[in-house]
């Protein structure tokens, strides 16, 4: 890898002796206490106080019925969408999947955790392109995917980087179609449109306590409803759907997926601390926004309506300011121009100086895996028809010009002002 300490642009600046990272656990001392109640009382497994409470304390701040504490976010998504396809189709078939032979329309530019558990239940994903007011779901081209698949019942939204989404309108196109919502949450909890919080909007929302995220669990999810019923259903299927009887009795498929009663300590004891969180990563947000104003970026939008929770502070390169570059599946290349830069510019410069970066999710209808999905886009200028993904990367959709021209900047809230400092003044000087 080039070398940028050698650069005569970085050459007055010191690396960090430890590593400046995107985004990792910030632990208080309550958390402690409550993982050192689950050993002394020696409630170490799927249940205990510190489940009990910690779902209580979300349904209280999300402002949900039912929470129900499950091993990681991605387990929660999967059985939310298990759980959406039984109830549109009433399939039980486990060999199969719930979804067997239906589309489900999708984010695009997301994690592949918010899109998989559609394949695990035999559904097939349809990509839906993203905006540029928020980075998330478009809902023009939601509107225009129901045009084309008319029987598709099922979506699922993601919050991307900790803001919401356009949810009213996504909500009603959703109730026009008689079509199930799942909310996928994982990154946005805090985050809050028109004064509710995300993850109460959809029919069943997910949350996420990955080390990385707003609060953490160092592991953990939670799967959210106003239905007891369907919680009920979510914590049996997560402890292998063993039924009410003196032995261990099944009639239907299970998991092993419940949360962690050491874990639940962890979240029990982060909860107490996520507006504080939120609040370090709205200044570092600011501080960017500040900081940057006079190159050619944008930060990541906020949305209408919205108060976000800032989770990653991103940027997006103007198109004008971008130098010539090229992705292939694994590698890149770049060639600098004065005045001009790339995100693997800045990300590599960055990483020579120990700080962590992360290029913006890359689209879902990109992705080798899914190359066979189908693609909507919104029309453009009012006059390009909704298109299916042909395997051609440059094909206009506002996820791919994102992808191409964003980056995620270090977002982690022990970060002092300082170090900040230092980030900013690396991304100018990739701009000289």
């Amino acid at each position: 890898m080039y070398d940028f300490r050698t650069d005569q642009r970085f050459q007055n600046l010191t690396p960090f002796k430890e590593k400046l990272w995107l985004s990792s656990p910030t632990m208080h001392e309550t958390e402690l206490e409550y993982m050192t109640e689950a050993y002394r009382t020696n409630w170490m497994s799927t249940v205990g106080g510190n489940i009990d409470e910690m779902e209580r304390l979300l349904e209280e701040y999300v402002g949900v019925k039912s929470a129900v504490g499950l091993s990681c976010g991605t387990a929660a998504l999967h059985l939310a969408v298990r759980l959406a396809g039984e109830k549109i189709y009433g399939a039980h078939r486990a060999e199969v999947g719930t979804l067997a032979g239906h589309k489900v329309f999708c984010s695009d530019m997301t994690f592949d955790a918010t899109v998989n558990p559609v394949a695990y239940e035999g559904g097939e994903a349809v990509f839906i392109d993203s905006e540029y007011d928020t980075w998330n779901m478009d809902p023009a081209a939601l509107k225009k995917a129901f045009e084309i698949y008319p029987e598709t019942r099922l979506v699922v939204l993601a919050h991307l980087y900790g803001t919401p989404g356009k949810l009213d309108e996504i909500t009603d196109i959703c109730k026009e179609h008689g079509a199930l919502l799942v909310e996928d949450a994982a990154e946005s909890l805090g985050a809050a449109y028109k004064g509710k919080q995300t993850g109460s909007f959809g029919d069943y929302g997910v949350i996420s306590f990955n080390g990385n995220k707003i609060i953490t669990g160092s592991s953990g999810g939670a799967f959210l409803s106003n239905s007891k019923g369907c919680a009920d259903k979510i914590r049996k299927w997560s402890t292998q759907s063993r039924e009410d009887a003196p032995w261990y009795q099944h009639k239907e498929l299970g998991y092993n997926y419940r949360m962690s009663n050491v874990i639940a300590g962890v979240v029990r004891g982060q909860m107490k601390y996520i507006d504080e969180h939120i609040a370090k990563k709205k200044a570092i947000y600011e501080r960017y926004q500040k900081g940057l104003a006079d190159l050619p970026v944008a930060m990541n939008p906020l949305g209408d309506d919205s108060i976000p929770n800032y989770w990653l502070s991103c940027i997006a390169i103007e198109p004008q300011a971008m130098c010539e570059n090229v992705r292939s599946e694994r590698g890149k290349l770049y060639r600098h121009r004065k005045g001009k830069t790339c995100p693997d510019e800045i990300l590599d410069a960055l990483a020579g100086f120990h700080i962590e970066g992360r290029p913006i999710w890359k689209p879902m209808h990109l992705q080798a895996l899914y190359r066979g999905n189908g693609f909507v886009k919104a029309e453009k200028d009012g006059c390009e028809d909704a298109v299916t993904y042909t395997g051609k990367e440059n094909n206009g959709s506002v996820g791919a010009d994102i992808f191409t021209r964003g980056l995620c900047l270090p977002s982690d809230i022990k970060m002092t002002a300082e170090q900040q400092e230092v980030v900013i003044d690396i991304i100018h000087r990739c701009f000289e």
